[in-house]
């Protein structure tokens, strides 16, 4: 009988993302035994090219403030988001699909060391050597890392990501979609309890 895919679509640079991490940890944990939970990088503002404006800026740290009272997970809010900021998270996503392709172990490692480093550390992740430098903290060799980062191969590879996204219907994130063979299930959109989660998955695994 073919494994179960649990399909996570998410962006590490989203906040309702980082608001689920722990959740996700645990059925990585819970349910390794049961299904393989893969990432899909769903792509939140890819390719976003002009500064923020101070209105944006303001609405995005009101949805911080709100991951951080509905979650708990922490926030840096001082200084964050500077004048001038570009809120592209194609550089991270892509930053994700090529530590990937270098040691798949790595990806989920990698993907949370991005988001740890934007929402706590304040570091601006939409710049290559942050992103090598949290490639190499990891493991991965810098220069292999910026080698295949700026390939053509780990931008196509990360189109295809976004591409999935938008094929499986996905409009937010996180969000998780179970595959057995060919059925596709809808288990949560958002960013919702663990037990919430558990219960549906549950459900869909028991049918």
């Amino acid at each position: 009988m073919t494994t179960p895919i649990l399909w996570y679509f998410a962006d590490p640079m989203c906040s309702w993302c980082w608001g689920f991490t722990p959740a996700l940890a645990s059925l990585r944990t819970t349910y390794r035994d049961r299904l393989k939970i893969a990432l899909v990088l769903g792509g939140l503002r890819p390719g976003e090219a002009t500064p923020m404006t101070d209105a944006a800026r303001a609405d995005i740290l009101h949805h911080w403030h709100q991951v951080h009272a509905r979650t708990g997970q922490p926030f840096q809010f001082d200084g964050a988001l500077p004048e001038g900021f570009i809120y592209d998270t194609e550089p991270a996503s892509r930053a994700v699909v090529t530590v990937g392709g270098l040691d798949p172990a790595l990806t989920f490692p990698m993907f949370q060391a991005i988001q740890s480093a934007f929402y706590t550390g304040g570091h601006d992740v939409t710049q290559t050597p942050v992103l090598a430098d949290l490639a190499a903290q990891l493991g991965a060799e810098r220069d292999s890392f910026l080698l295949a980062f700026q390939s053509d191969s780990a931008r196509a590879r990360t189109q295809a990501h976004f591409a999935q996204s938008r094929k499986a219907g996905v409009r937010g994130f996180p969000c998780l979609i179970l595959q057995r063979g060919e059925t596709l299930d809808r288990v949560v959109d958002g960013c919702l309890p663990l037990e919430t989660v558990r219960t549906e998955l549950d459900r869909l695994l028991a049918a």
